[in-house]
């Protein structure tokens, strides 16, 4: 089985269709880990603030908010895991697809905003060394 840099089992290997196929997945999941986060980011002070009352019986009705978007968060990065794709960077929603070429395990590249996969790297290089493409992929 193939191995990623951190020593684990890759479940699973794409091709470029499997992996254009799950893009609109992964916008669904990735826009709404964006959306539970802006609520974290929204309401941590708060949150924050009740926290170091809690002893005295403080509160906040920020409470509830925060831990839907915990949860939110928690389910929708599962999900992704779940589909055996590989989750980079949450702020710009860059996910990495494990793929065979010439015999060697490298990631295609996708980000959210991108219509489709265009680009690959090798497993140790990240997104800075993204190259786009070429036809003989699949």
């Amino acid at each position: 089985m193939a191995q990623r840099e951190e020593g684990q089992n890759l479940e699973r290997l794409f091709t470029l269709t499997e992996a254009n196929c799950l893009i609109p997945q992964l916008q669904e999941h990735l826009i709404a880990v964006k959306q539970a986060k802006a609520v974290l980011l929204r309401t941590k002070d708060e949150v924050k603030r009740a926290s170091a009352k809690a002893q005295l019986g403080g509160g906040s009705s920020a409470g509830p908010h925060y831990i839907t978007a915990l949860e939110q968060v928690s389910e929708n990065l599962q999900a992704i895991q779940e589909l055996g794709v590989l989750v980079k960077d949450l702020d710009i929603g860059l996910c990495d697809f494990p793929h065979m070429l010439n015999g060697r395990v490298v990631y295609l590249c996708w980000k959210l905003g991108e219509t489709e996969v265009r680009w690959w790297h090798e497993i140790n290089s990240g997104y800075t060394g993204r190259q786009p493409l070429g036809n003989d992929l699949d």
